[in-house]
């Protein structure tokens, strides 16, 4: 375990169970299992959990279970709670580097005083894991970034960024889900729909998720957005 955790309400119909503060993959594993363990458990009267970096969110109807009767049972899972390396689902993420969606990749090609050659080598060359899913519907936050690409985000945001523009913002990494405003830095952009309202299941990615970007060229992205027009989601995970 990473430490004792803290209790906190969120109004008056969830609880915040936080386990560490920052960005922690350890905290973020403790935080996915907690959730898993609360899904297993079934209690009656919790409506949702999302779990975040560090923390874990339950909302639940005070009509049917008190937030006091709600925290014990969540001090319970977590004190039982068996934390282990999870098999995790692996995503192939096929990414046009640059183009319509790479509105950043030359500047910070310049600003790391690399090709962009170079900078995109080291984007696709690292495994980054989904610590979240958050800020809008699918949105991505990926934690693995390699520290040569850490970038501060824009002081002043764009305010049109294209569903599945591929960011950095900080020592993060993400995959934009919906078209709109953003201060993140952008190198490129997906053809896959992280959110699509028209699936079974419409968000595609999950805590605890790897992903791989792998590059493709512009031809390649217009035939594969035509099919995600389409419907098909084109990419399934690997390793469940």
């Amino acid at each position: 375990m990473t430490q004792a955790p803290t209790i906190l309400p969120s109004g008056d119909r969830a609880l915040t169970f936080r386990i560490a503060e920052g960005i922690d993959a350890a905290a973020n594993a403790e935080v996915i299992a907690l959730a898993a363990a609360l899904d297993a458990a079934g209690i009656d009267g919790v409506t949702e959990r999302v779990p975040t970096y560090g923390s874990l969110l339950v909302c639940y109807d005070p009509e049917r279970i008190r937030g006091a009767a709600l925290e014990r049972r969540l001090i319970d899972l977590h004190a039982a709670l068996d934390v282990r390396a999870q098999p995790a689902r692996l995503w192939r993420v096929p990414v046009h580097y640059g183009g319509e969606a790479g509105l950043d990749l030359e500047t910070l090609a310049e600003e790391k005083r690399m090709s962009p050659e170079a900078l995109v080598a080291l984007h696709h060359g690292a495994e980054y894991r989904v610590f979240m899913i958050g800020f809008a519907p699918g949105f991505t936050y990926l934690g693995g970034l390699p520290e040569p690409l850490h970038t501060p985000r824009l002081r002043v945001p764009r305010q049109f960024i294209p569903a599945g523009a591929i960011g950095i913002g900080g020592r993060q990494a993400s995959v934009n889900s919906v078209a709109g405003p953003s201060g993140w830095r952008f190198i490129g952009g997906t053809p896959v729909r992280p959110f699509d309202p028209k699936r079974r299941d419409p968000v595609l990615f999950a805590a605890g998720d790897r992903i791989l970007f792998e590059p493709i060229d512009a031809a390649t992205f217009d035939r594969l957005a035509r099919r995600a027009a389409e419907g098909s989601p084109l990419i399934a995970p690997e390793g469940m």
